[in-house]
């Protein structure tokens, strides 16, 4: 019985860390959680109907419409959302705790976003980086929110 229980504990980890590794390309790195309006997912020359339950892979675009909002979980838990109007490119996704390899880049180009830390912000906090048009956002907490609008005319 014991090893029985051993066996299947062992088998679930196993499972897990397979689930867990670094991103390949077309590898899901995410999924849609929820979308409100128009929202589309641009992966290479294709674009998709955001839609919960639609998974997520490195170099997607995500696009909210005027009266859109779209909220991802990514697969070290963090979440994050974008409002009305927005873009924002995932550049790149590395999560393999058994490796101690992290790293989220993305790129908001306009609109709205709220960013919350999963597993990756909390482990190594200054590989979750976020680009706009003007600076560098990097993370040292667990959540912040960014609007990136027109720049200003001198």
């Amino acid at each position: 019985m014991k090893s029985t229980l051993t066996a299947a504990i062992l088998l679930a980890a196993l499972c897990i860390v397979a689930r867990i590794g670094p991103a390949d390309a077309g590898e899901a790195i995410g999924v849609v959680q929820s979308v409100t309006g128009a929202a589309t997912v641009t992966r290479g020359d294709r674009i998709l109907t955001a839609a919960p339950g639609l998974r997520l892979e490195v170099g997607d675009a995500l696009d909210t419409g005027p009266a859109g909002s779209l909220g991802v979980i990514f697969r070290d838990d963090s979440s994050l959302s974008l409002g009305p109007g927005s873009r924002l490119v995932v550049r790149n996704f590395l999560f393999s705790p058994e490796k101690g390899t992290f790293d989220l880049l993305a790129r908001i180009s306009r609109g709205t976003m709220a960013y919350l830390s999963g597993i990756i912000g909390k482990m190594a906090p200054g590989k979750v980086r976020f680009e706009t048009p003007t600076a560098t956002i990097g993370i040292r907490g667990t959540r912040f929110a960014v609007k990136v609008g027109e720049p200003s005319s001198p």
